[in-house]
């Protein structure tokens, strides 16, 4: 998108559009959302159940698949759109399925069994990356903490190799750490602490506040759920089916690290997705970089939404996180059309195509467009 294409659109006439689709998607919302939500849950169950109860037999791929994605759909079809309050509007629904009690104190395991703690994921998502997107504050911004390997000296194979092993494991490399960091200086700044010192060796060292939540909070919770407690489940039927499990769970934890790295990653980042130096100011203004900022992938069934994990409606997601997953079938082809009318560039590629160009990013290939500049850098 040119500058004049940029700063030419009418913000206003762009904010009055959206927050009509936004009202009647709002009218809208139901029990047939909720319907749809545990038709979801369902699935992912079935996922899970199916992989744990053939994962005993002999380690195996596919198993392991099954597992990864029940898992991925806890968090990106359950945790993602509940925390964000998707259905808090919808009444008589159990307080389970509402952000105020989905997936807190002991729920925590029933609920939303991951790496990531749910007060820690709120902070760093739903507050910092949703309301600074592409800006130096968002903590998921690509090509900021991509930086050290853009600018370094390692020959690029070795770059693309380094990203590669990243991603079957990134949720406890990346994700966990970030989101203790970033809950840690919210609740520093409320109790009127300052921003603490937070360091990349203190966030894994025992003897850091920082370091002590992550262990007890994340890591250590989670080993003991995953690798410890599940395979032992298995252990009357014998030793190598306990092990099986264990051997099969951790397959199935790199698939679903792989999984989720390549439906979120992608999102907003590529040569042709803005980044921006300074803050948004108005409605109009964040919908336009929303819209500029994310990308979407292939839409339109539940089946195929299932595997993506709703993430593939991220422009629409972007413009309103609190919304109900089966209502972002109805909105994408509102938002298109209205992105036509002001002119402005909807993206919706394969998620090969732009897992590509993410790593390309990442490696330092290409850079993302800046506004300022109407090309990219």
């Amino acid at each position: 998108m040119s500058l004049n294409s940029y700063q030419n659109v009418d913000r206003e006439a762009l904010a009055k559009d959206l927050d009509a689709i936004h009202k009647k998607t709002l009218s809208r919302i139901g029990e047939q959302d909720f319907k749809h939500l545990k038709k979801m849950e369902r699935w992912g169950q079935m996922c899970s159940f199916l992989g744990y109860g053939t994962a005993w037999i002999f380690p195996n791929p596919i198993s392991a698949l099954l597992i990864s994605q029940g898992s991925f759909t806890r968090w990106t079809q359950m945790t993602h759109p509940i925390v964000h309050k998707g259905y808090d509007k919808i009444t008589n629904i159990p307080e389970g399925y509402t952000s105020k009690k989905f997936a807190q104190g002991w729920r925590r395991f029933i609920d939303w069994p991951d790496w990531i703690t749910p007060a820690g994921w709120h902070q760093e998502h739903d507050i910092l990356h949703h309301y600074n997107l592409g800006e130096k504050l968002d903590p998921d911004h690509l090509q900021h903490n991509m930086q050290w390997l853009r600018e370094s000296k390692i020959p690029m194979w070795l770059r693309f190799g380094i990203v590669g092993f990243f991603t079957a494991g990134w949720k406890i490399i990346y994700y966990t750490p970030r989101t203790h960091k970033e809950l840690r200086i919210s609740q520093a700044r409320q109790k009127g602490e300052g921003t603490p010192e937070l360091t990349r060796k203190g966030a894994w060292s025992l003897y850091t506040k920082q370091g002590r939540a992550l262990w007890l909070e994340s890591i250590l919770p989670y080993i003991a759920f995953r690798f410890v407690l599940l395979p032992l489940l298995f252990l009357p039927l014998g030793t190598f089916a306990a092990t099986s499990v264990l051997l099969t769970s951790i397959l199935a934890e790199a698939f679903t690290n792989m999984h989720s790295f390549l439906v979120i990653v992608p999102n907003h980042a590529g040569d042709d997705v803005m980044m921006f130096e300074d803050k948004g100011r108005g409605r109009g203004e964040f919908y336009l970089r929303q819209i500029l900022g994310s990308v979407n992938y292939p839409t339109g069934s539940d089946f195929n939404d299932f595997f993506y994990g709703w993430l593939n409606y991220q422009v629409e997601h972007h413009l309103w996180p609190d919304i109900p997953l089966s209502q972002y079938q109805y909105v994408q082809p509102e938002v298109v059309e209205v992105c036509k009318k002001h002119g402005i560039p909807y993206r919706q590629d394969s998620v090969f195509k732009r897992l590509l160009k993410a790593m390309d990013i990442m490696v330092g290939r290409t850079s993302m467009l800046k506004p300022e500049l109407g090309t990219s850098t």
